[in-house]
């Protein structure tokens, strides 16, 4: 089929500024454009936005796996944090699905990109600042099962990290019922008791 009819169906009813920018965006990375119109229509996918198209496209140029953007009804930024994925060759199974917003993609995304073992907080459960929170005990090698739980959000999440972090004992206010400002008062009392028996 020609480029030219492949096009005129991708962009029926589209504005001709948005058809504009997204032809320079071909443009800039050399893609091999009867190729992704082509995919474009084959899989159903004209009623994208362009936005989500770009991330086809830059998946497509890069020769990566886009079945795992397109099995879903995705929107562009998710598009993006699996494309990011697929480009460093994670397991993106762990996070391409229509549970995971964007910002939790991102979390999943960074802990595979360190190495870390992410079942702790690859839960939809959590929000993506609990994910984090999460992410960086791991980072540190922190017993993180001690705050990740949904019961905590992620200031109470950070309170008991930073608490670890520290070498304190922090079941002492690792309860959900303390408020973030009393968990800090505790925190910083027990670091103020570390630091006295550090100097006696």
């Amino acid at each position: 089929m020609k480029i030219e009819i492949l096009k005129s169906i991708v962009y029926k009813g589209r504005n001709k500024l948005d058809i504009d920018k997204f032809e320079m965006f071909l443009g800039r990375f050399n893609i091999n454009i009867h190729k992704l119109f082509k995919f474009i229509i084959d899989n159903n996918l004209h009623d994208l936005d362009f936005n989500c198209l770009k991330e086809i496209a830059l998946a497509l140029h890069k020769k990566l796996d886009v079945s795992w953007m397109i099995k879903d009804k995705f929107d562009w930024a998710q598009m993006q944090e699996i494309r990011l994925g697929l480009e460093k060759r994670l397991d993106v199974s762990l996070y391409a699905g229509p549970e995971f917003d964007w910002t939790q993609m991102q979390e999943i995304r960074l802990g595979l990109e360190k190495g870390l073992d992410v079942s702790s907080y690859t839960k939809p459960e959590f929000y993506w600042a609990q994910m984090q929170e999460i992410r960086l005990g791991l980072e540190k090698k922190l017993d993180v099962s001690i705050y990740a739980r949904t019961e905590f959000n992620s200031v109470q999440m950070e309170e008991i990290r930073l608490g670890l972090e520290k070498g304190l004992n922090v079941s002492i206010y690792a309860k959900p019922t303390y408020r973030r400002e009393q968990m800090r008062k505790i925190r910083l009392e027990l670091e103020q008791k570390q630091a006295i028996k550090k100097i006696c």
